[in-house]
Formats: structure tokens, sequence, C-alpha cells
């Protein structure tokens, strides 16, 4: 079973995107298991206060669905999901473009929203 890491600006894409993150993960990857950082949740809640009722982060459907996973090392969002994922070998969730490439440069599976509207695979930067 692939493992899926979940950044934060992914994750928002995802929801602004209205998009139905597990069929779509499946659809990629098949049966997929979710992790998120404890610092990922962190972030998405802040964010959660800046949003209004009309575009939630359904925050209650990413906590059931993932396992809450410690980074091998403390630091920057972006280097703790480098770290699992280079660990663990899981693929990340994300839009933000400097992490993409971190990623894709470690030989990880990025996925990433597209056209607004469905997730894909990066297979070239």
């Amino acid at each position: 079973m692939q493992h899926v890491l979940i950044d934060a600006c992914g994750w928002v894409a995802c929801m602004d995107a209205q998009l139905n993150v597990e069929r779509e993960l499946e659809a990629l990857l098949g049966p997929c298991a979710w992790a998120v950082l404890p610092s990922v949740i962190e972030e998405l809640e802040r964010l959660q206060h800046q949003r209004t009722r009309s575009k939630p982060l359904l925050l209650n459907l990413l906590e059931q669905k993932s396992s809450v996973v410690e980074p091998p090392v403390k630091g920057h969002t972006d280097d703790e999901l480098l770290a699992l994922s280079i660990e663990r070998s899981w693929a990340v969730l994300t839009v933000d473009t400097v992490l993409k490439r971190r990623l894709y440069e470690a030989n990880i599976t990025v996925v990433e929203v597209r056209q607004n509207n469905h997730l894909a695979l990066i297979d070239s930067l």
C-alpha cells in the first residue's frame, strides 16, 4: 500500500478545487494510506481561521483519514516532509514549487493538483 504525505498547500489546493481526494489518490496510486505531520496540521489550523465559511478546509476529514507521523528531523516543514518521504519512500501531495523540485530530485513520487480539477503525478519539471 502506498503512503502519501499531505502538505498544507496541497490539501488547500484540493479543497479549493473541491476534489474528492480519496478517489483521486486511489485512481493515481491504488489503495493509499494518508499521513500528515504535526507541523502541517498546525499550519492548516492557522489557515482555517483566515478562511471564510464558504471555503472550509475539512480538517476533520484529513484528521480522520490520516495518521499523524513525527518527522525524523525537526525544522522547517518542507525539510521535515523531504526527510520523512526519503526515509520511508512515501509520496507527497503538494503544490509548492520549491518542495516539488526537491522531492523530484530525490526521486520521490510527487502528486499535485493540475488545472484545478484533478490530481496528477509529476513526471518532469
